[in-house]
């Protein structure tokens, strides 16, 4: 990872002695209503990663139709590998063991670029994010913006 150049985000460990929980930064992305936002969250991996994927919680306020209002991230790469008992998501779309921190923030920065409302893990920011975005939902980002700018480096 520290090879990497990709832009956008900083993730390590929150503690030197355990390599399970990480904290990541996560910069919202240009030309989206998150835009200029500081995002912290924490990814924590279980004992058998990379077999099983890691978990991902927003400690900064941040209102998405996918990331539930605890701030439990769901996308698609990060669920169980394997067949989706809904039969919503193909197989190759879930974690595989290839995948990486980076290639998670990836898909968590795309994430934020463009939101899957089909699938949310907070409704009311989904339904928001489709009936009235650019009124009641870009405000609440803006909101989270704002907050997750004074907070960022606490």
């Amino acid at each position: 990872m520290n090879k990497s150049t990709l832009e956008g985000f900083s993730a390590g460990l929150i503690e030197d002695n355990d390599l399970y929980r990480w904290e990541v930064l996560i910069i919202g992305p240009p030309d989206t209503l998150y835009e200029g936002g500081v995002f912290k969250a924490h990814l924590t991996f279980p004992k058998d990663y990379p077999l099983r994927p890691p978990k991902m919680k927003f400690i900064t306020d941040i209102w998405h139709p996918n990331v539930d209002k605890n701030g439990d991230v769901c996308i698609s790469i990060l669920h169980e590998p394997g067949e989706d008992k809904y039969g919503y998501e193909k197989p190759e779309e879930r974690w595989l063991p290839i995948h990486t921190v980076e290639t998670i923030m990836i898909s968590v920065i795309s994430m934020l670029a463009d939101p899957n409302g089909d699938s949310p893990a907070n409704v009311d920011a989904a339904k928001e994010w489709r009936e009235d975005r650019h009124g009641a939902f870009k405000r609440k980002v803006a909101r989270c913006v704002r907050k997750s700018q004074e907070t960022a480096f606490e």
